[in-house]
């Protein structure tokens, strides 16, 4: 039977010194699906009922977002890679099919990269890999707009304070190519990301990026990547990041999502489990 809302769990996690949020739904192996901003684990509201036929879904707030601990620190791919890890831990999975998308890609990659008995496939969408090669087209412009003005320390939030209902809904709207997304799923967004705390935790995402980039680099130059990986790209990322693991991994295969924005589980759910289930069912 398909699973429903109203069957999916919320619990709270102990992982790496905070606690997380996590949606839970199904049984089976697991999949851990790690959103990104300005997302909570509500991204995957779309995607989540069909997997959960198949798997045991764990779909967390990231560090800092939704109902997660908004802790001071430890925002780079690195430590939200063990957070990752210690949720699955903390719910008894030793090993899971991990799924990232946007700021939950790089520590997915970091997981698979460096833990490869933990994740038995790997599914990474819409974002870039620090430094590495293989985006240059992408950034040939430069990084989108946003990205220096979320790294200002202490700027984003105090200019977005009382207009982030504006602010995320312009994600919302751009990410699905003027869609939208459902009303109940932006009012959740909306409210995750409502207040100077709430900001500073998202923002710190985009602050930490150098560390991240660094921490990346170091564990390319000591691992490739041994588990079976795919790689989804729609606008505004395209295959970019398909062009930046080629060189690094043993098994990879790469999908364009057409006429899809960023927001991929929202926008073209149908289109992303056409591509999932069969990867992960492998």
């Amino acid at each position: 039977m398909p699973t429903t809302v109203e069957e999916i769990s919320l619990r709270r996690v102990a992982t790496n010194g905070i606690e997380t949020s996590v949606a839970v739904a199904g049984t089976g192996p697991a999949v851990l699906l790690l959103h990104g901003f300005p997302h909570t684990w509500r991204l995957w509201s779309a995607v989540i009922p069909r997997l959960a036929r198949h798997f045991r879904v764990l779909a967390p707030d990231l560090r800092g977002l939704g109902a997660s601990t908004r802790a001071s620190d430890g925002y780079d791919a690195d430590t939200l890679a063990d957070d990752a890890a210690g949720i699955l831990d903390a719910l008894g999975e030793h090993t899971a099919a991990v799924v990232g998308i946007d700021a939950g890609t790089p520590p997915a990659f970091l997981l698979g990269l460096r833990r490869p008995e933990r994740v038995r496939r790997l599914v990474l969408m819409e974002s870039l890999l620090g430094t590495l090669p293989g985006a240059e087209e992408f950034l040939a412009g430069g990084k989108p707009w946003w990205f220096g003005f979320h790294s200002v320390p202490g700027l984003a939030e105090t200019v977005l304070a009382g207009h982030e209902a504006e602010y995320v809904g312009w994600f919302l709207d751009v990410g699905t190519h003027g869609r939208g997304v459902p009303e109940p799923i932006r009012d959740a967004f909306v409210s995750a990301y409502t207040g100077s705390d709430a900001l500073r935790c998202a923002f710190a995402h985009y602050r930490a990026m150098p560390e991240s980039a660094e921490r990346i680099r170091e564990a390319v130059r000591a691992h490739r990547l041994t588990v079976p990986t795919m790689a989804v790209g729609a606008h505004p990322v395209g295959r970019s990041l398909e062009r930046q693991l080629r060189p690094i991994t043993d098994d990879l295969e790469g999908h364009l999502v057409e006429d899809c924005g960023h927001l991929v589980p929202l926008d073209r759910p149908d289109a992303l489990l056409g591509l999932l289930l069969p990867f992960l069912l492998g």
